[in-house]
């Protein structure tokens, strides 16, 4: 073999190098947003307060205390648009924002929903999240014979007195599996 070919192997097994670990990088620097206030534009006014989601707390804690809440990994909560969950998903994966999919705006309830089917009701960012967080809510305090009232419930709406225990820093929600009452 010519000394060429050596030259032109060497610069590309040096080039492949440089270009791995800069995609390596770049992946390892993706930022994750742990702490995610769910305030949406996608509604008019909010008439409740501001939940905070501790995505950590879910995907840490609450998967590791309670497995089979999470048997899909992040595709308990992330699907796509066939509504099939993203059972590969990694921390610091890029993933849509619900909005993206389900564009309408607003919460559709009552007789503006009579006739609709539940495909067309989650074309609702308000009613894709709240169907998202509310039934695995429910299927938990199931499981775990509470109600949604007592100690160690998971919340599936905002009664009043969780609604008036406003974050002294931010005013917003924070509430989970834990929560004291």
């Amino acid at each position: 073999m010519s000394k060429r070919f050596w030259i032109i192997a060497a610069v590309t097994v040096i080039v492949m190098f440089f270009i791995g670990n800069g995609l390596y990088a770049k992946m390892a620097s993706k930022e994750f947003k742990d702490v995610i206030k769910m305030d949406n534009k996608a509604y008019g006014e909010h008439t409740k307060g501001i939940v905070t989601f501790t995505h950590e707390k879910h995907t840490k804690e609450y998967a590791e205390k309670y497995p089979e809440f999470f048997k899909k990994g992040c595709g308990e909560c992330h699907h796509n648009k066939e509504g099939k969950p993203l059972v590969n998903l990694k921390k610091g994966d890029e993933v849509q924002n619900c909005i993206d999919c389900h564009k309408k705006h607003g919460y559709i309830k009552g007789k503006e929903a009579r006739g609709l089917t539940k495909k067309q009701k989650l074309e609702y960012y308000a009613n894709a999240i709240h169907d998202n967080c509310r039934d695995c809510h429910r299927k938990f305090n199931r499981k775990m014979k509470l109600k949604s009232n007592e100690k160690g419930a998971a919340l599936f709406s905002l009664p009043r007195q969780v609604r008036e225990n406003r974050s002294p820093v931010n005013g917003s929600l924070n509430y989970g599996f834990n929560r004291e009452r």
